[in-house]
């Protein structure tokens, strides 16, 4: 009930409807500032919610400070040693072979283009949408099972077909690191909370980009890769839609603390 509608019923009592009480006057402009802050707020939202927080998106600010880190950190050291420490941290088949668990945790800590990458500006547009929805947990969850899963998918049959001799020896190494596996897969993640629109928009744009890079064969199983992480998104989706609905607000109109 808005508040022209309680003046409305105290002048039909019999008061004179062009006098109001204090209190009825003060109300109406409580209200009034009220509306006005409520839509103050609304407006500066849409882009505020972009930039993560500590309460609201602590995965994604977290891993965003890393990322920064190591794009910093890549643009101002030694390239040599720049190198280095990539190749340490790809996830190519030789690596993943005797250190699996610290090349794909190290492979994930860089973003491949630096610090003017746009998979950063992705990344924070992104995974800070699927956590506010999905709480940090969850959302690193995600992010986790896309890396790994669609890493082991690709590089797998390398080491199937080098092992029965249909590719070369070299192909056991090769620089393989970045977050793209691990936001596709909150990507299409993501797509599964969102209107229906608003869905397949998304959905067939990033489809349409990663099957033109793949057209084009510069980087086949990076770009296969890609696809399987946005499918393993699309695949959560029951599970992520139960999951953002237990953390609907309830009737206080507060959601719940859980992960």
């Amino acid at each position: 009930m808005t508040w022209t509608r309680a003046v409305g019923t105290g002048a039909a009592a019999g008061s004179d409807p062009a006098v109001r009480s204090p209190r009825v006057a003060e109300g109406s402009r409580v209200a009034e500032g009220s509306r006005g802050g409520r839509a103050g707020r609304a407006s500066a939202r849409g882009p505020a919610r972009v930039v993560p927080s500590p309460r609201a998106t602590p995965f994604t600010l977290c891993y965003a400070l890393v990322l920064l880190g190591t794009g910093l950190f890549s643009h101002l050291a030694d390239p040599d040693l720049v190198r280095d420490l990539l190749a340490h941290s790809s996830t190519d088949v030789a690596n993943l072979a005797h250190r699996p668990l610290l090349s794909l945790v190290a492979s994930a800590v860089w973003v491949a283009g630096g610090l003017l990458s746009p998979y950063i500006v992705a990344f924070l547009a992104v995974v800070g949408a699927l956590e506010r929805k999905l709480g940090g947990l969850r959302t690193a969850g995600i992010f986790l099972l896309g890396h790994v899963l669609a890493t082991l998918m690709t590089e797998l049959p390398v080491a199937a077909s080098v092992a029965v001799g249909q590719l070369p020896d070299s192909s056991l190494r090769r620089l393989d690191y970045g977050i793209s596996y691990g936001l596709l897969a909150c990507a299409g993640a993501l797509a599964g909370l969102v209107r229906s629109w608003l869905r397949w928009t998304l959905l067939g744009g990033i489809t349409a980009a990663l099957l033109a890079d793949l057209a084009e064969f510069t980087d086949p199983l990076t770009d296969w890769g890609h696809l399987l992480a946005l499918a393993i998104g699309v695949l959560a989706w029951p599970y992520v839609r139960r999951a953002a609905q237990r953390r609907e607000p309830g009737p206080s109109g507060r959601a719940p603390r859980s992960a």
